[in-house]
């Protein structure tokens, strides 16, 4: 009786290893400055170089590393410029989405958010980061997506991940949650305005927050 070994194509090799690396510098796991090494990473993971090779240069093009030299890539270390950046495009794409799922959001929608907003509260009651950082950016994810543009979910995807390893840092949990219902409550009341002044004031009380956590209390907010 003979046995076959199923062989995992390059692309979805490539895939696992991106996604590890990605979550592990989302969660703090690999550093600012820690260095991605083709070989050691590929003895690692127990496949080739090629796909590990790939996944490092996707990681480049998210923003989530850089060449320091042709041979030595390492995890970027975030500037206030970075943060700055980042934050005036979430302040011009997700206050628009958000008065757009005021204006469109089903009951279906909202019984989602209500959800996640409950498994949000339990992570935030057990002191869950990663958790947390996942739930929280599914919210944010859901309300682009009850905005019913598919131009603006595409126009926020390419720094969805920087976007969740930045807000990673900031760890005042409990704020970031009454923040949400709030944001939650300004939808549901299906008043535009109200949404965009909530999420507008989210996202400005996040970004100091955020800038606090990574450059310290007496960073400079421009």
């Amino acid at each position: 009786m003979s046995s076959t070994t199923k062989i995992e194509p390059l692309g979805a090799v490539r895939e696992r290893v991106l996604a590890t690396l990605r979550q592990e510098i989302i969660a703090g796991r690999l550093r600012p400055g820690d260095r991605l090494v083709e070989r050691e990473l590929a003895e690692r993971f127990g496949v080739s170089r090629v796909p590990v090779r790939e996944a490092i240069r996707a990681l480049v093009t998210e923003g989530f590393v850089h060449f320091e030299t042709p041979r030595r890539t390492v995890v970027r270390r975030l500037t206030p410029k970075d943060v700055k950046e980042l934050f005036e495009l979430r302040e011009a794409l997700e206050v628009y989405a958000a008065a757009l799922a005021a204006a469109r959001a089903t009951p279906q929608d909202l019984a989602e958010v209500e959800q996640l907003l409950d498994q949000a509260a339990t992570a935030t009651e057990a002191g869950d980061a990663e958790t947390i950082t996942d739930i929280n950016s599914r919210l944010h994810d859901r309300i682009v997506a009850m905005a019913g543009n598919s131009l603006l979910t595409e126009a926020l995807e390419p720094v969805a991940g920087r976007l969740r390893w930045m807000t990673r840092r900031n760890e005042e949990w409990p704020q970031l949650l009454v923040e949400h219902r709030e944001l939650y409550e300004a939808i549901a009341s299906g008043d535009p305005e109200r949404a965009r002044a909530h999420s507008l004031a989210h996202v400005r009380t996040n970004y100091e927050s955020t800038v606090r956590h990574l450059f310290g209390e007496d960073a400079e907010l421009t």
